[in-house]
């Protein structure tokens, strides 16, 4: 099992909407470098959901991957902003995973936290600039991050 950091704008999808849809999927992810872990996710991961653009911006919850390699169809829809005109049916750019809420945090764990504990080469969320939407996240980091949680 591996473990990631998947970013999403609270006032586009929340860990709130996660937990009143159960399973949603990771739509709209544009970056190569983002959609090749996507790409590389294996069913059962463990995800940290990550509210940007907030304040404070942090870690509020847990999913899991429940579903591998599906297609992302708001590449398909001209009325999206996540619409690719050069991307086809027959042959799709971008895939995606399906997630599976598992755990709202009651105390979110703030960037600013993230940094104290973590070096940017630890957890790449903390490097200035950084604008991933979904990266990978070491075990040994995992591990701290679920250590806080369950005695915060």
């Amino acid at each position: 099992m591996a473990y990631w950091l998947m970013k999403s704008e609270p006032d586009v999808y929340s860990i709130e909407d996660l937990e009143h849809d159960r399973t949603e999927i990771w739509d709209g992810v544009r970056n190569y470098q983002a959609r090749n872990f996507l790409n590389s996710m294996a069913l059962g991961d463990m995800a940290f959901f990550y509210h940007s653009n907030i304040k404070p911006p942090g870690i509020v919850g847990l999913m899991k991957v429940v579903e591998t390699n599906v297609i992302d169809p708001s590449q398909f829809d001209p009325a999206s902003k996540y619409y690719d005109p050069k991307s086809s049916k027959d042959k799709p750019r971008w895939h995606t995973v399906k997630v599976g809420y598992l755990e709202t945090f009651k105390t979110a764990i703030s960037l600013e936290e993230l940094r104290k504990i973590f070096s940017p080469e630890e957890l790449w969320v903390v490097r200035p600039g950084n604008r991933l939407s979904v990266m990978p996240v070491g075990d040994a980091v995992a591990e701290k991050l679920l250590y806080k949680i369950q005695f915060a």
